[in-house]
Protein backbone atom coordinates (compact mmCIF):
# COMPACT_ATOMS: atom_id res chain seq x y z
CA UNK A 1 0.00 0.00 0.00
CA UNK A 2 1.36 3.40 -0.99
CA UNK A 3 1.81 6.02 1.74
CA UNK A 4 -0.38 9.07 1.58
CA UNK A 5 0.87 11.94 -0.54
CA UNK A 6 1.99 14.90 1.55
CA UNK A 7 1.49 18.38 0.09
CA UNK A 8 2.90 20.73 2.73
CA UNK A 9 6.29 20.44 4.50
CA UNK A 10 4.66 21.26 7.85
CA UNK A 11 2.74 17.98 7.66
CA UNK A 12 5.96 16.05 8.27
CA UNK A 13 6.59 17.86 11.55
CA UNK A 14 10.12 17.79 12.93
CA UNK A 15 12.29 15.20 11.21
CA UNK A 16 15.42 13.56 12.62
CA UNK A 17 17.80 12.54 9.83
CA UNK A 18 19.67 9.66 11.45
CA UNK A 19 23.02 8.99 9.82
CA UNK A 20 26.46 7.63 10.60
CA UNK A 21 26.17 4.67 12.92
CA UNK A 22 29.02 2.44 13.99
CA UNK A 23 29.14 -0.06 11.10
CA UNK A 24 31.74 -0.34 8.37
CA UNK A 25 29.62 1.90 6.11
CA UNK A 26 29.65 4.83 8.53
CA UNK A 27 31.47 7.29 6.24
CA UNK A 28 29.16 6.55 3.32
CA UNK A 29 26.14 7.00 5.59
CA UNK A 30 27.38 10.42 6.69
CA UNK A 31 27.66 11.50 3.07
CA UNK A 32 24.21 10.13 2.27
CA UNK A 33 22.74 11.74 5.36
CA UNK A 34 24.19 15.14 4.59
CA UNK A 35 22.71 15.06 1.09
CA UNK A 36 19.30 13.99 2.45
CA UNK A 37 19.37 16.63 5.19
CA UNK A 38 20.18 19.42 2.72
CA UNK A 39 17.38 18.28 0.38
CA UNK A 40 14.84 18.24 3.20
CA UNK A 41 15.84 21.73 4.30
CA UNK A 42 15.56 22.95 0.70
CA UNK A 43 11.98 21.66 0.72
CA UNK A 44 11.16 23.69 3.80
CA UNK A 45 11.03 20.67 6.09
CA UNK A 46 12.12 21.12 9.72
CA UNK A 47 14.96 18.59 9.58
CA UNK A 48 17.71 17.99 12.14
CA UNK A 49 20.89 16.04 11.35
CA UNK A 50 21.64 13.35 13.97
CA UNK A 51 25.06 11.66 13.82
CA UNK A 52 24.53 8.35 15.62
CA UNK A 53 27.71 7.17 17.34
CA UNK A 54 26.20 4.77 19.86
CA UNK A 55 22.73 4.00 21.18
CA UNK A 56 20.27 5.33 18.55
CA UNK A 57 17.50 6.00 21.09
CA UNK A 58 19.87 8.06 23.22
CA UNK A 59 20.81 10.03 20.11
CA UNK A 60 17.20 11.25 19.99
CA UNK A 61 16.95 11.97 23.71
CA UNK A 62 16.19 15.47 24.91
CA UNK A 63 14.54 16.64 21.70
CA UNK A 64 11.06 16.26 20.22
CA UNK A 65 10.74 14.65 16.80
CA UNK A 66 7.73 13.57 14.80
CA UNK A 67 9.49 11.05 12.55
CA UNK A 68 12.86 9.70 11.48
CA UNK A 69 14.47 9.63 8.05
CA UNK A 70 16.76 6.62 8.47
CA UNK A 71 19.87 6.81 6.29
CA UNK A 72 22.18 4.63 8.42
CA UNK A 73 23.65 1.98 6.11
CA UNK A 74 24.64 -1.47 7.31
CA UNK A 75 24.40 -3.03 10.72
CA UNK A 76 22.60 -1.04 13.38
CA UNK A 77 20.61 0.93 10.83
CA UNK A 78 19.63 -1.43 8.03
CA UNK A 79 19.25 -4.69 9.96
CA UNK A 80 16.11 -4.19 12.04
CA UNK A 81 17.88 -2.99 15.19
CA UNK A 82 17.09 0.68 14.70
CA UNK A 83 13.63 -0.15 13.38
CA UNK A 84 12.81 -2.15 16.50
CA UNK A 85 14.10 0.60 18.79
CA UNK A 86 12.02 3.24 17.01
CA UNK A 87 8.90 1.08 17.13
CA UNK A 88 9.45 0.56 20.86
CA UNK A 89 9.26 4.31 21.45
CA UNK A 90 6.45 4.84 18.93
CA UNK A 91 8.53 6.84 16.45
CA UNK A 92 7.54 6.64 12.74
CA UNK A 93 10.43 6.05 10.33
CA UNK A 94 11.18 5.66 6.64
CA UNK A 95 11.53 2.40 4.80
CA UNK A 96 11.09 -1.23 5.76
CA UNK A 97 10.05 -2.63 9.12
CA UNK A 98 11.89 -4.92 11.50
CA UNK A 99 11.35 -8.23 9.67
CA UNK A 100 12.24 -7.07 6.17
CA UNK A 101 15.22 -5.07 7.42
CA UNK A 102 16.67 -7.97 9.39
CA UNK A 103 16.04 -10.48 6.62
CA UNK A 104 17.37 -8.36 3.77
CA UNK A 105 20.52 -7.49 5.71
CA UNK A 106 21.33 -11.21 5.70
CA UNK A 107 22.12 -11.82 2.03
CA UNK A 108 22.27 -15.58 2.47
CA UNK A 109 18.82 -15.90 4.04
CA UNK A 110 17.43 -13.49 1.48
CA UNK A 111 18.62 -15.91 -1.20
CA UNK A 112 16.96 -18.78 0.66
CA UNK A 113 13.65 -16.89 0.67
CA UNK A 114 13.91 -16.09 -3.02
CA UNK A 115 14.66 -19.69 -3.82
CA UNK A 116 11.71 -20.76 -1.69
CA UNK A 117 9.27 -18.72 -3.80
CA UNK A 118 10.87 -19.70 -7.08
CA UNK A 119 12.85 -16.54 -7.83
CA UNK A 120 16.25 -16.99 -9.56
CA UNK A 121 19.48 -16.53 -7.60
CA UNK A 122 22.98 -18.00 -8.07
CA UNK A 123 23.90 -21.27 -6.34
CA UNK A 124 25.84 -21.00 -3.09
CA UNK A 125 27.67 -22.95 -0.40
CA UNK A 126 27.94 -22.07 3.30
CA UNK A 127 31.49 -21.81 4.65
CA UNK A 128 31.63 -22.32 8.40
CA UNK A 129 35.13 -23.70 8.78
CA UNK A 130 38.17 -24.53 6.68
CA UNK A 131 36.87 -28.07 6.30
CA UNK A 132 34.03 -26.74 4.15
CA UNK A 133 36.44 -25.55 1.44
CA UNK A 134 36.65 -28.82 -0.47
CA UNK A 135 32.88 -29.41 -0.25
CA UNK A 136 32.37 -25.93 -1.69
CA UNK A 137 34.76 -26.62 -4.56
CA UNK A 138 32.97 -29.88 -5.33
CA UNK A 139 29.56 -28.20 -5.30
CA UNK A 140 30.30 -24.93 -7.11
CA UNK A 141 33.63 -25.28 -8.86
CA UNK A 142 35.41 -22.05 -9.83
CA UNK A 143 35.27 -19.10 -10.01
CA UNK A 144 33.18 -18.06 -7.01
CA UNK A 145 32.67 -14.89 -5.03
CA UNK A 146 32.92 -15.12 -1.25
CA UNK A 147 30.79 -12.84 0.92
CA UNK A 148 30.13 -12.04 4.57
CA UNK A 149 26.35 -12.40 4.77
CA UNK A 150 25.66 -9.24 6.78
CA UNK A 151 27.95 -6.59 5.30
CA UNK A 152 27.01 -4.05 2.65
CA UNK A 153 28.86 -1.96 0.06
CA UNK A 154 30.74 -5.11 -1.05
CA UNK A 155 32.83 -4.95 2.14
CA UNK A 156 34.70 -8.19 2.83
CA UNK A 157 33.93 -9.68 -0.58
CA UNK A 158 36.47 -11.24 -2.94
CA UNK A 159 36.65 -13.46 -6.00
CA UNK A 160 38.33 -16.86 -5.86
CA UNK A 161 39.52 -18.81 -8.89
CA UNK A 162 41.41 -21.60 -7.12
CA UNK A 163 41.65 -23.34 -3.74
CA UNK A 164 44.32 -21.01 -2.34
CA UNK A 165 42.30 -17.91 -3.25
CA UNK A 166 39.17 -19.49 -1.76
CA UNK A 167 40.94 -20.04 1.56
CA UNK A 168 42.13 -16.41 1.62
CA UNK A 169 38.68 -15.14 0.66
CA UNK A 170 37.10 -17.19 3.44
CA UNK A 171 39.60 -15.84 5.98
CA UNK A 172 38.88 -12.25 4.89
CA UNK A 173 35.11 -12.62 5.02
CA UNK A 174 35.32 -14.38 8.40
CA UNK A 175 36.66 -11.18 9.98
CA UNK A 176 33.16 -9.64 9.87
CA UNK A 177 31.54 -11.86 12.54
CA UNK A 178 28.69 -13.30 10.49
CA UNK A 179 27.95 -16.24 8.22
CA UNK A 180 30.22 -16.57 5.19
CA UNK A 181 29.14 -18.10 1.91
CA UNK A 182 30.54 -18.67 -1.55
CA UNK A 183 28.36 -17.91 -4.55
CA UNK A 184 28.76 -19.06 -8.13
CA UNK A 185 30.47 -16.32 -10.12
CA UNK A 186 28.02 -14.90 -12.66
CA UNK A 187 29.56 -13.88 -15.97
CA UNK A 188 27.27 -11.42 -17.64
CA UNK A 189 25.87 -7.93 -17.29
CA UNK A 190 25.20 -6.28 -13.93
CA UNK A 191 22.11 -4.19 -13.26
CA UNK A 192 20.42 -2.48 -10.35
CA UNK A 193 16.76 -1.59 -9.95
CA UNK A 194 15.49 1.00 -7.46
CA UNK A 195 11.97 0.55 -6.10
CA UNK A 196 10.22 3.53 -4.47
CA UNK A 197 6.70 3.27 -3.04
CA UNK A 198 6.20 -0.03 -4.89
CA UNK A 199 7.20 1.28 -8.32
CA UNK A 200 10.43 0.32 -10.08
CA UNK A 201 12.51 3.18 -11.45
CA UNK A 202 14.51 2.96 -14.71
CA UNK A 203 17.10 0.18 -14.67
CA UNK A 204 20.82 1.04 -14.47
CA UNK A 205 23.55 -1.10 -16.05
CA UNK A 206 26.91 -1.02 -14.29
CA UNK A 207 30.36 -1.41 -15.81
CA UNK A 208 33.65 -1.39 -13.94
CA UNK A 209 37.22 -2.33 -14.91
CA UNK A 210 37.62 -3.72 -11.37
CA UNK A 211 37.23 -7.45 -10.76
CA UNK A 212 33.70 -6.69 -9.56
CA UNK A 213 31.62 -3.73 -8.40
CA UNK A 214 33.51 -3.39 -5.11
CA UNK A 215 33.74 -0.59 -2.52
CA UNK A 216 36.29 1.31 -4.61
CA UNK A 217 34.14 1.08 -7.74
CA UNK A 218 31.07 2.23 -5.80
CA UNK A 219 32.45 5.20 -3.91
CA UNK A 220 35.89 6.23 -5.12
CA UNK A 221 36.72 5.30 -8.70
CA UNK A 222 35.99 7.53 -11.65
CA UNK A 223 36.26 4.57 -14.02
CA UNK A 224 32.88 3.05 -13.16
CA UNK A 225 30.32 3.57 -15.92
CA UNK A 226 26.58 3.86 -15.29
CA UNK A 227 24.24 3.32 -18.23
CA UNK A 228 20.73 4.69 -17.83
CA UNK A 229 18.95 4.00 -20.17
CA UNK A 230 20.42 0.56 -19.53
CA UNK A 231 20.42 -0.69 -23.13
CA UNK A 232 17.87 -3.48 -22.67
CA UNK A 233 14.81 -3.77 -24.87
CA UNK A 234 11.63 -2.31 -23.39
CA UNK A 235 10.24 -5.78 -22.70
CA UNK A 236 13.45 -7.00 -21.03
CA UNK A 237 13.69 -3.87 -18.87
CA UNK A 238 10.07 -4.22 -17.82
CA UNK A 239 10.68 -7.88 -16.93
CA UNK A 240 13.67 -6.89 -14.81
CA UNK A 241 11.64 -4.18 -13.08
CA UNK A 242 8.83 -6.64 -12.35
CA UNK A 243 11.35 -9.13 -10.96
CA UNK A 244 12.79 -6.47 -8.66
CA UNK A 245 9.33 -5.62 -7.31
CA UNK A 246 8.62 -9.34 -6.71
CA UNK A 247 12.01 -9.74 -5.01
CA UNK A 248 11.13 -6.91 -2.62
CA UNK A 249 7.67 -8.30 -1.93
CA UNK A 250 9.09 -11.76 -1.19
CA UNK A 251 11.11 -10.47 1.77
CA UNK A 252 8.63 -7.79 2.86
CA UNK A 253 10.58 -4.73 1.75
CA UNK A 254 8.47 -1.57 1.94
CA UNK A 255 8.89 2.12 1.19
CA UNK A 256 12.04 2.02 -0.87
CA UNK A 257 14.94 -0.25 -1.71
CA UNK A 258 17.36 -1.28 -4.44
CA UNK A 259 17.72 -4.72 -5.98
CA UNK A 260 20.98 -5.88 -7.55
CA UNK A 261 20.68 -8.43 -10.36
CA UNK A 262 22.76 -9.97 -13.14
CA UNK A 263 21.72 -11.20 -16.55
CA UNK A 264 24.01 -14.17 -17.17
CA UNK A 265 25.51 -15.30 -20.46
CA UNK A 266 22.47 -17.50 -21.13
CA UNK A 267 20.14 -14.51 -20.75
CA UNK A 268 18.75 -15.59 -17.37
CA UNK A 269 18.13 -13.09 -14.56
CA UNK A 270 19.99 -13.81 -11.30
CA UNK A 271 19.03 -11.92 -8.13
CA UNK A 272 21.99 -11.00 -5.93
CA UNK A 273 20.73 -8.90 -3.00
CA UNK A 274 18.33 -6.17 -1.91
CA UNK A 275 19.33 -3.03 -0.02
CA UNK A 276 16.71 -1.46 2.26
CA UNK A 277 18.68 1.75 3.00
CA UNK A 278 20.53 2.39 -0.27
CA UNK A 279 23.16 5.06 -0.70
CA UNK A 280 22.18 8.65 -1.43
CA UNK A 281 25.62 10.09 -2.24
CA UNK A 282 26.83 11.73 -5.45
CA UNK A 283 27.87 8.25 -6.67
CA UNK A 284 24.62 6.58 -5.64
CA UNK A 285 22.28 4.68 -7.91
CA UNK A 286 18.79 5.45 -6.62
CA UNK A 287 19.12 9.22 -7.30
CA UNK A 288 20.54 8.39 -10.73
CA UNK A 289 17.55 6.22 -11.63
CA UNK A 290 15.15 8.80 -10.25
CA UNK A 291 16.73 11.52 -12.40
CA UNK A 292 16.19 9.37 -15.51
CA UNK A 293 12.51 9.12 -14.51
CA UNK A 294 12.30 12.91 -14.23
CA UNK A 295 12.39 12.92 -10.42
CA UNK A 296 14.77 15.42 -8.83
CA UNK A 297 16.86 14.51 -5.80
CA UNK A 298 14.74 16.82 -3.64
CA UNK A 299 11.51 15.20 -4.83
CA UNK A 300 12.99 11.72 -4.33
CA UNK A 301 13.89 12.51 -0.72
CA UNK A 302 10.37 13.89 -0.17
CA UNK A 303 8.82 10.68 -1.54
CA UNK A 304 10.99 8.53 0.69
CA UNK A 305 10.02 10.61 3.72
CA UNK A 306 6.37 10.00 2.83
CA UNK A 307 6.99 6.30 3.55
CA UNK A 308 7.24 7.17 7.26
CA UNK A 309 3.44 7.56 7.34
Amino acid sequence: MKPKAIEMPQQFGRVAVMMGGTAAEREVSLRSGTAVFNALRESGIDAVAIDVTGNPVQALAGERFDRVFNIIHGRGGEDGVLQGALEAIGMPYTGSGVLASALSMDKLRTKMCWQGVGLPTPRWALLKQSGDIDACIEKLGFPVIVKPAKEGSSIGMSKASNREELIKAFELASEYNCDVYAETWVSGREFTVAVVQGDALPVIRLETPNVFYDYDAKYKANTTQYHCPCGLSDSDEQALQALAVRACEAVGVEGWGRVDVFIDQDGHNQLIEVNTVPGMTDHSLVPMAAKQAGISFTELVWRILETSF
